[in-house]
């Protein structure tokens, strides 16, 4: 049963979940909001439609306005007429899948057959080949990302449910209204035919287009295509960033919160605390940023440097961070180095917690070893952790993009960090041998951590042996634990 839950918590979080989060939150790998200084586009899904959209372009044409058109490929085939027309009056084309199924519930080569076949029908029809996809809903899979070639992923800025017909023409309108504003890609439907749509819907689509077209005339903007959209935005986004090289943009801004990454922290916090109640896993440590359970050990068989093995089908303590303490670290420091050094600082606080809980849980004498994931690749073996690569599978690359994530979202630079040390950002597991841990219990030791004999041979006194072994921590960080190896452990 367990395995069951793990596949289905893998499923939903890696192939679906997480890559909807992201785009949706980071906008990463997907254009959703412009920053022209006087342009909004309008965009229309599920067409064409024999009806509708013919009224829709003569409205356009009226007002000289440009749309952009993500078309179902079998409605495309239907209409070539009107798929022509479109083209030949300076709109833009996208792909909207051949049948209108959301990503989550399609294979990847069944998703990437649907964007070929509409793709071919478009090209067919106009002689160009299309540059923009939106997925039914706006839902991606992880493999949209790679398998996409060179279209751009569209989402939107503002969506205004008029696909239901009772919302009614006025108050479409009244919510247009409020969202008539330069950068704006409004996301509207030229076609009722689709599930879950209303057949009529787009008529009070039509009449709200025309008194935001009319709006918009008066107030000096100009509705534009999504591909001068992203040209425009693109050359913002290079002068913007010209402008903070010049001006040498301080490790503070980088670190700084704003509204969507907070939205984001909350909703991963939530998903954190589903985990534990799914997983059953139990707090450690008075700090209450550890938690713990015990499992069945089901990777590759290990051999450990004191000469033992660590099994498929050992018990293993397995150790999970609490995020919230991560979040905090991330925020307040300024370098990836200082992450570290509190990561590690905050695993040796709670080791002997763990040791003595090791031995009075129930099959507590039957752990092998303490367990755990992480992108800190060095420094552990400091506390008597030693070091493998993940099997190569489905879990070492889900694991590697969940990390990534959290990088991106508590790191002070965390976008920068994982464009420019992609490869060196590979998760490991951290294998702790129980005898190891079991020392962490006694209290009355000077030291006890691996790797502080040589300092603690310095001094003869227990507060000579603490002085020596607190500038240790630094020394031994600051070399491992470079900019390119930060991680967390989960």
């Amino acid at each position: 049963m367990e395995i069951i839950l793990w596949i289905g918590f893998y499923f939903l979080t890696f192939y679906a979940f997480l890559p909807a989060l992201i785009s949706r939150i980071f906008g990463y790998r997907v254009f959703m909001n412009g920053k022209s200084s006087d342009g909004i586009s309008l965009t229309f899904d599920d067409g064409p439609d024999p009806e509708y959209t013919p009224k829709l372009l003569d409205l356009l044409k009226q007002h000289g306005a440009k749309g952009t058109f993500f078309v179902v490929g079998e409605n495309a085939e239907k209409y070539p007429d009107i798929v022509a027309r479109i083209h030949e009056e300076g709109h833009i084309l996208g792909i909207h899948n051949y049948v209108h199924h959301m990503n989550w519930f399609m294979r990847p080569g069944t998703v990437k057959r649907q964007i070929r076949q509409t793709s071919d029908v478009i090209e067919r029809i106009t002689g160009k080949k299309p540059m923009y996809y939106r997925p039914p809903w706006g839902i991606v899979n992880v493999f949209d990302y790679a398998r996409l070639g060179h279209l751009q992923i569209v989402l939107w800025t503002s969506l205004f449910g008029d696909w239901k017909k009772r919302i009614g023409a006025d108050r479409l309108y009244r919510r247009m209204k409020r969202k008539l504003k330069p950068g704006q890609v409004f996301l509207l439907h030229d076609c009722g035919s689709t599930f879950g749509a209303d057949r009529d819907a787009p008529e009070n689509t039509l009449a709200a287009v025309e008194r935001i077209l009319n709006d918009g005339e008066k107030l000096g903007y100009r509705f534009i295509g999504i591909d001068e959209m992203i040209e425009v935005t693109e050359r913002a986004a290079k002068k913007r960033k010209a402008g903070r090289a010049a001006e040498g943009a301080s490790a503070e801004r980088k670190a700084s919160v704003g509204p969507l990454k907070k939205l984001v922290i909350g909703l991963w916090m939530l998903w954190e605390k589903l985990f534990h109640v799914v997983f059953r896993l139990r707090p450690i440590g008075s700090a209450g940023f550890f938690n713990y359970r015990i499992r069945k050990y089901s990777g590759y068989e290990l051999k450990l440097q004191n000469g033992r093995e660590l099994k498929p089908g050992d018990l293993i303590m397995e150790i999970h961070f609490e995020n919230r303490m991560l979040v905090e670290a991330g925020m307040k420091s300024k370098t990836s180095l200082q992450v570290a050094i509190r990561i590690i600082r905050e695993i040796e606080k709670v080791l002997p917690d763990m040791a003595r809980e090791l031995a009075v849980i129930p099959k507590g004498d039957e752990v092998k070893a303490l367990y755990g994931v992480s992108m800190i690749h060095r420094g552990g073996e400091s506390l008597g952790f030693e070091m493998f690569d993940l099997p190569k599978g489905l879990f070492a690359w889900s694991t590697n993009l969940y990390l990534r994530f959290m990088i991106r979202v508590v790191h002070p630079a965390g976008n920068e960090r994982v464009r420019e040390h992609s490869e060196s950002l590979n998760p490991r597991m951290l294998i702790m041998e129980r005898d190891t841990l079991l020392r962490w219990a006694d209290e009355s030791k000077k030291v006890r951590r691996v790797g502080r004999e040589r300092a603690a041979a310095k001094t003869s006194d227990t507060s000579a042996g603490k002085r020596a072994a607190e500038p240790e921590l630094s020394e031994n960080v600051s070399g491992p634990f470079d900019e390119t190896t930060v991680g967390k452990l989960v």
